[in-house]
């Protein structure tokens, strides 16, 4: 039982993920001291409210509608989305993209007419033309 958790846990994917979380809640700070520290102010010198979730809300009948409170997540979800792209997924794949620069591509895998005329060019070399096995 120990050894299938520890080759479960060892798997290259389930590594990644536990790199992924971590970075990403560090990334994640980051984010958080950007939208507090930058965007919030400038909501704030534009709309007058300290962030925009305390941007149009009102209330219907006892009913407190919060628009300001979706927009600010959306906005949130967006600036850890582009950060992630810009300074994560993007360079990894300028990355991967140089390295395979000097890889060339497969061959074609040989049709049946290419494979039976390379055995008959080898059994030529071989010197034999017995082709029973």
């Amino acid at each position: 039982m120990l050894k299938g958790f520890k080759e479960f846990v060892m798997r290259g994917n389930v590594i990644d993920l536990a790199v992924a979380v971590v970075i990403g809640a560090a990334f994640g700070a980051i984010v958080t001291a950007l939208v507090e520290n930058l965007i919030n102010p400038l909501i704030a010198a534009i709309f007058g409210k300290a962030d925009i979730s305390k941007v149009w809300n009102f209330t219907l009948n006892g009913a407190d509608f919060k628009i300001g409170l979706i927009l600010q997540a959306a906005l949130n979800f967006l600036f850890v989305a582009a950060a992630v792209y810009f300074f994560i997924v993007l360079p990894l794949n300028k990355l991967a993209e140089r390295r395979k620069r000097g890889q060339e591509p497969e061959p074609a895998p040989l049709t049946a007419d290419q494979e039976l005329l390379t055995e008959i060019r080898d059994l030529l070399r071989a010197g034999s033309t017995d082709t029973r096995p």
